[in-house]
């Protein structure tokens, strides 16, 4: 409308005044509705063309859209398995605190698993004990062996020095019998000392490894067992939050509820998103200067400044599947997402997190034209580019000003 009363008043306004004061047609005679389109035809076709030009240029040099909102995140609440709810421990809406426990499954597997645990450590420490009677045993038997083999080996060493003075006394046999004995002994103090060396690698090595690996899968089944009890990993209020003890959840097909962080999370209160059209991909950049106003905070205009401009279309975006992808399929050209933070410190304070926004982003080519490397139509081509802004900041007042009628009344809401 402002672009049509601007134009007009270039193009229509000269038209009539040329044929009324130069060709002496009056309106309500040579001019009237009927014949105005052809008596100020020229004038009408300029301004025609002159007001798409005009919006064209504002709407490309200074984008709006309604697309806008400072999005904040969510946790949703899932288990990492999936079961029956035992106990519920807070209530919807209900804040809690990092490490609040939130709900807890019962499984009678794992409660099995635990005590079976449990009781093989039992069993490895009674092995313990057992290993320790036989260690002394074996200890017994070292001595009982080296004391047989000390025996036989002295009467041994005795009949074969009386056989090699030469006395008949010692038959060869004898010597040779008591020979025999010795290693017989000998070899029963060896298999002695193999036993206590075995009994003592059954304590030092064997036992302990057993012990540790049964204290593992305790501690491994202790886990699992706290895993059945979901836990707030932030701060934050439950939502949506409907469970009964009985109810099955699961992690891919139920999730609990949705844990909304705190004021402490940074998400939605400092940076608002908008997504523009493709055709502002090169207008738009990290620096450009924006305004925006929300349903939440209605007659305000916040001043804001674009920090980030994704790289990517999301609508371009394909995953992995057994259907070739055809282009059409995708009718959505997709948006261009900013990130933008207010220009001044506090500027979303009021906003609500999620509310609906209209921005606007205004081009500004001040730099480069005091720069000097533009040409004069070129300067004075982006000093018209800058200026028309105001008709856009103009519409945003607007726009904020009837936006709460436009809600109110004329949505039927």
């Amino acid at each position: 409308m402002f672009e049509v009363l601007f134009c007009s008043l270039i193009t229509i306004l000269p038209d009539y005044l040329f044929r009324k004061y130069r060709q002496g047609k009056t309106w309500g005679k040579e001019i009237t509705f009927f014949t105005m389109w052809y008596e100020l035809r020229w004038g009408i076709s300029a301004c025609a063309i002159l007001t798409v030009s005009l919006v064209t240029l504002i709407f490309f040099y200074h984008p709006t859209t309604n697309h806008a909102m400072p999005i904040f995140r969510t946790i949703s609440i899932l288990p990492e398995n999936g079961g029956r709810v035992q106990y519920v421990f807070v209530k919807n809406n209900q804040e809690v605190k990092a490490g609040d426990p939130i709900f807890s499954m019962f499984d009678e597997e794992q409660d099995a698993n635990i005590e079976s645990a449990r009781v093989h450590i039992k069993e490895i420490e009674a092995e313990f004990s057992t290993a320790e009677a036989i260690l002394l045993t074996a200890k017994s038997g070292v001595e009982k062996a080296q004391s047989a083999y000390s025996r036989s080996n002295n009467e041994y060493q005795r009949k074969r020095k009386l056989q090699l003075k030469g006395q008949n006394l010692i038959s060869k046999s004898e010597v040779q019998r008591l020979a025999d004995t010795v290693s017989i002994h000998k070899a029963e103090l060896t298999t002695a000392k193999s036993e206590v060396n075995k009994a003592q690698t059954q304590i030092d090595t064997i036992l302990p490894a057993k012990r540790d690996s049964a204290v593992s899968l305790l501690e491994e089944a202790e886990i699992e067992e706290n895993k059945q009890t979901i836990y707030a990993r932030v701060d934050g209020t439950v939502k949506q939050f409907f469970l009964l003890p009985g109810d099955y959840v699961n992690p891919i097909l139920r999730p609990a509820g949705i844990l909304v962080p705190s004021s402490g999370d940074e998400s939605g209160r400092l940076a608002v998103q908008a997504g523009f059209n493709q055709l502002t991909a090169g207008i738009i950049s990290a620096g450009t200067f924006a305004e925006i106003t929300c349903l939440s905070k209605p007659f305000t205009i916040i001043a804001m400044k674009v920090t980030h401009v994704q790289s990517l279309i999301s609508s371009g975006q394909i995953k992995s599947g057994d259907t070739l992808l055809d282009i059409q399929d995708r009718p959505k050209p997709g948006s261009l997402t900013v990130w933008m933070e207010p220009l001044y410190e506090n500027g979303l304070d009021g906003i609500v997190p999620g509310t609906k926004c209209i921005a606007n982003a205004y081009s500004d080519h001040h730099d480069l034209i005091a720069s000097g490397e533009l040409g004069f139509m070129q300067g004075v081509y982006l000093h018209m580019v800058d200026a028309v802004g105001v008709v856009h900041a103009l519409i945003l007042r607007i726009q904020t000003l009837l936006l709460p009628v436009k809600i109110l009344v004329f949505s039927g809401h």
